[in-house]
Formats: C-alpha cells, structure tokens, sequence
C-alpha cells in the first residue's frame, strides 16, 4: 500500500486516472519546527540563565533536592526542561568515568537517546490530564521502591501536575517527602495557584519566564538561517509580539508563515496571515485621531478594515502605540526595541516629544474602555468608529487648572470692550474640530489659581477671626466663645462639642450662664460647665438651664453660614461658568484666599457666627 496516497500500488489513485507508481525510497515525515528545534541541553535553552545556573551549582555541590516544581505560562519549557534535567541526573559518557550528575553534556551520553524518545525504562512520564485519579499515584508509589534498572536515579516527569485529583495529591504527600534515595521528581504545571501548598513545601520551584523578545527575535533569525528560509526583520518581529513570549508559539506561527509565504517570510504575509493591521497605518491612525482630524482617521480604519483587519485588533494595536509612545517619553533608551518597526521608533520619538503625558493617558483610558465594546458589538467597525471620535474629541481634554485659566481669560474677554471677536482655541473651536492635541503647545507654567470666595452677607461687616486659645492661668471668658475656645484648648473634647451642639445661648455675663438644653443633650452638662469654669477662672461661676427659647446654637450657626458661602460661591459667574461647561461638577469646599504674604494657612476655615470684635477700641477702629 502507497504510504504517501493510502492506496495500493497497482491501483490508481481516482477512477479513470493512471495508477500511481510507488515511490523509490520512503518520504522522510515532516516535523514541526517546535519539535526539530526542541532544546536537547541546557545550553540550548533561552531566556532561563537563572534556573540553568541554579542547577549547575546545585549539581557541583551535590546539593541535589528530592523534587522540582517546573512552573510557567504555556510553550517556554517546562517539559523540555524536565527532560533535560533527566538527562542531566542520569548522564554518563560512553567510555568515561561515572563524574555524578552534570548540566554540562557535550554529547549524547548512555541514557540520553532513550531519555529525549521518552523510551527509557528509568524515566517515567506521567500526563497527569489524562491520569488524575489515586490509582495512578498509586502505581508511582508501589513502583518507586525499586532500584533503577540502568541509570543512575529513577526519574518521574508529571506534567500538568495542577490536574491531580485531592486524593491523588494526599497520596503523595508521605512519598514524596521521603522518598527513596534513587527516586527524584519532576512536576511541571501552568496553574501554580491550583497546587497544594503541601505539595510546593516538599519541591524546589522554578518560575520559567516569558522569554525577552530580542532573545526570542535572534531566535527565529538563527531557525530561519538554518532552515535557508528568508525572513524580513519586521516580519519576525510581528511574530515575536505575537508569541507573548512563548517560544512554542513563536515557532508555530514561524512554521505557518513559511507556508503562507511559500518559503519566504514577509511583514505583509505575516500580517495577513495574523489579520493585524499595518504597523505604518496604525501610526496614521493614531496621528489622525491626535489630530482631530475625524474624516481622515475614518478614512484610515475602513481602509485597513476593507485590507482584513479586524477592528477590535487595530484598537489594540492602536492602544499599543499609545503605550510605546508614552514609554518613549517617559522610559531612557525605549527605542532600542529590536521589535519596533522604523516607523515606530521614529514617529513615535516625535510624538513623545509633542504630546503631554495626560493626552497619552487619557487616549489609553479611552482605547481601554472601548476594547470590550468593539468586541461585544454587533457592528464592530461602527463601535470602533465611535470609539475614534471620543479618542478625537477627549483625548485633549484640560486639566483642572487648565479650564479655570481658560475660563478666567474667556470671561475676561467678554467683559472687555472687543468682546465680539471670539478668541481663537476657544471652546466653539474645540467642539467643531476635536482636541487637536498635536497642535496644542503645553501651557506655560504657572501658580495654579485661586478662587476668591463670595463673603456671606452674615460674615460682610467684620471678619470672624480665630478665637485664640486663653492663656491657662486666669483666662477673661467674656463671651460664650470664649468659653468654647477655652474648653478646646484644656482638651475637654467632649464638653466643647457639648457647647457647641446642644446649647442654645439664652443670656451671657461674666460669671453667668443661662440656656436651654437641646433635646438629646446630656442632662449634667450644666453642673460639668460649672466645674469647668470654676477650674479654668479660680472663680465660681453659675450655669442655668432656662425655658426661654434662646439663640441657634454654634453649630446650627456654623451649618448656616456654610450654605451661605455655597450659594453664595454658586452665584459667581467664574463658578458658574464651570458648573455649566463641566455636567455632573460641584461645590466641595469654599475658602477663602489667604492674604498676600501671611504663608498657606488659610484665612478662614468655616467656624460659627461672626465673633464680635476686640474690646479694645483701637483694635475696633482697625
């Protein structure tokens, strides 16, 4: 029978066709480039020098551990490893002395054909996907006992450890603590968290990592050398970025783009075979929308749509740009990149140098959002459009501080005598041709400003200065503020928030206090504000409680002046000028702007009514 066609020799391969003739030698099958190119030793690996040189100091100190947790993402050597180390516990040279376990392997040793075959009778591979249950855990067990047929340890490789059923694992647990001095272990798994701790307690874990993509470039390169297989720079580097990593994917999507290109591999080729977009066009892309300049940049994702991309992938390598930029402006030596195409490394350098860091972040916000829409929407283009319009018209939005000065210099204007002429960059121009943020200079630098608070028609007349703490010995209390203040500055907390929120003020002279309790207020704070008064004067004072219905109290007086400043601060017509260009904003906090040259405290911080001025006559003409 024809191996080549599935048919007999003498009969031909489809009715009314000539037989086919049988081949002279049989066809060599065709392997895969992960598998021909699979790591056979230690230094065949890449991007794992840590571990390798762990290894090579354990095996030359004979500090050989009973287990290994072989841990990482998928394709960058966890099994390929453990059969290396295999080899690496049971190598012995033909001809040579017995020298122990080594990472050095010049050449195929004694057991090492049959290892790297998976044929030999000492190493055991387990799939534990396939082998999950305590029977198969037993069978390890029962045969761990005995001593190795022909080499040196009995090695047991199970992949996909994280697979075990909790009883299979519990079965473990005592074997592989203490296991036979012959018997060594090798665990391999992707999900590391799905693994017992009392498991990782018992192995020496190795984090296998994503392998670096200039390594894994000059990978692909020295393949493509020995395969005779051309390949563009930009065309491997596509690759690269869609390998994440993984040299098995790297080289799945190599041996694909030497098909798809008949032997040659091309950055064109690549991105059709991978539907991405043109790196060249996604920057374009990225300009026009920086820009503003929405018909362009609608223009550029149908073109690159109608060309086979998809448009959830030209939004990621559109948020992927973004991101290089931003490391460009903010990362020393970004561009040596192997991966990054030309137009990448030099357009991206310029729009590092003439877009701000908010601009970048905030695109990366908005591409980010839209990643999951594009991808869920039943148009995909038309989601992926309107994303494009909110990168265009938002991506540029002003700070804070940025739209107060805008806003002071809009009003400004339109107070002046021209105020006719609309200002050029005006807010009319921002809505009809996007943000432009490429055409925008950064604002000079600046103090950020100040809002002046609207004073409250209560506090108008006289500023309402601080009470300042009496001195301790023989304090005056000449009004119930006073009092307050003294309470705050003997640390009675409890007494003066008492003061201020359940006291209603009927009358007031020095050494008498008259007023009615609030309801809810505690029923000793007359005989406590007695005793308080008696030890902070030396005198003794009488505190009532009165019927009469009083004045608010401090608090009710402070709540009431504060919405006062509010509305107040609403009506200016800076305050509200953002309330209305800025949906959704509101008035947090009003303060008052500190004098010039009195420092950063703030002049006033929200206290009760307006305090009465100084008895001294001087100090009431200031």
């Amino acid at each position: 029978m024809d191996e080549t066609h599935g048919t007999f020799p003498d009969e031909p391969g489809l009715p009314g066709m000539p037989a086919a003739s049988a081949p002279a030698t049989a066809a060599t099958p065709y392997r895969v480039l992960a598998r021909k190119y699979r790591p056979q030793t230690f230094d065949d690996l890449i991007g794992q020098g840590a571990m390798v040189r762990t290894l090579a100091n354990a095996f030359s100190a004979n500090r050989i551990p009973q287990a290994w947790m072989l841990t990482g993402v998928r394709g960058v050597g966890k099994t390929t490893t453990a059969r290396i180390l295999a080899r690496g516990l049971n190598y012995v040279r033909t001809g040579q002395p017995d020298t122990g376990p080594t990472v050095s392997m010049p050449e195929l040793g004694q057991h090492c054909q049959a290892i790297m075959e998976s044929r030999h009778m000492d190493v055991l591979e387990m799939d534990a996907a396939s082998h999950t249950g305590i029977d198969d855990v037993r069978g390890i067990i029962d045969g761990i006992r005995y001593a190795p047929v022909s080499a040196r340890y009995k090695v047991y490789i199970v992949d996909e450890v994280h697979m075990l059923s909790e009883k299979a694992f519990n079965a473990f647990l005592k074997t592989l603590e203490e296991p036979p001095p012959h018997a060594k272990f090798v665990f391999a798994t992707t999900e590391i968290r799905k693994v017992p701790v009392t498991i990782l307690s018992r192995c020496q874990r190795f984090d296998l990592r994503r392998v670096e993509a200039d390594v894994l470039s000059a990978h692909l390169k020295k393949i493509c050398a020995a395969e005779g297989v051309e390949a563009e720079d930009e065309a491997l580097a596509a690759v690269t970025r869609a390998a994440e990593g993984s040299v098995r994917d790297a080289l799945s999507l190599l041996d694909q783009a030497i098909a798809h290109g008949a032997g040659a591999v091309t950055a064109a080729g690549v991105r059709d075979m991978l539907g991405l977009a043109d790196r060249s066009r996604i920057v374009d892309l990225f300009e026009a929308a920086m820009r503003g300049d929405i018909p362009a940049a609608f223009a550029e994702i149908r073109a690159q749509y109608d060309a086979g991309a998809d448009p959830a992938v030209v939004l990621s390598d559109l948020a992927g740009f973004t991101h290089l930029v931003t490391r460009l402006k903010l990362v020393p030596g970004a561009e040596a990149d192997p991966t990054l195409s030309e137009a990448e490394r030099v357009r991206g350098a310029q729009f590092a140098g003439r877009l701000a860091v908010r601009a970048l972040s905030r695109a990366w916000q908005i591409l980010l959002k839209a990643l999951p829409e594009v991808q869920a929407a039943p148009r995909p283009l038309a989601a992926a459009e309107m994303a494009i319009v909110r990168l265009a018209y938002a991506a540029d939005l002003p700070t804070p501080d940025e739209a107060l000065r805008q806003l002071r210099a809009d009003i400004g204007a339109s107070e002046s005598p021209g105020a006719g002429t609309p200002r050029p960059g005006g807010g009319g121009a921002m809505a009809s041709h996007g943000s432009a943020a490429l055409q925008m200079a950064p604002p000079p630098p600046s103090p950020r400003p100040v809002l002046t608070s609207v004073p409250s028609p209560a506090t108008a007349s006289a500023p309402a200065p601080r009470p300042t703490p009496a001195v301790p010995a023989g304090p005056r209390l000449g009004r119930f503020e006073d009092v307050v203040a003294q309470a705050e500055a003997a640390r009675d907390i409890a007494l003066k928030v008492a003061l201020e929120r359940d006291v209603h003020l009927v009358r007031f002279e020095e050494g008498r206090i008259e007023f009615r309790l609030a309801p809810g207020g505690r029923q000793s704070l007359a005989n406590d504000l007695a005793r308080a008064l008696d030890a902070w004067t030396g005198r003794r004072w009488v505190v009532a409680v009165s019927k009469e219905q009083g004045a608010p109290t401090l608090a009710e007086n402070s709540r009431a002046a504060e919405e006062t400043r509010h509305q107040n601060a609403a009506a200016h017509p800076l305050v509200r000028e953002v309330l209305s260009r800025f949906p959704g904003a509101q008035i947090v906090d009003v303060r008052d702007k500190a004098p010039e040259g009195e420092g950063a405290e703030s002049a006033s911080e929200s206290v009760g009514p307006a305090a009465p001025p100084p008895e001294d006559p001087e100090d009431d003409d200031n």
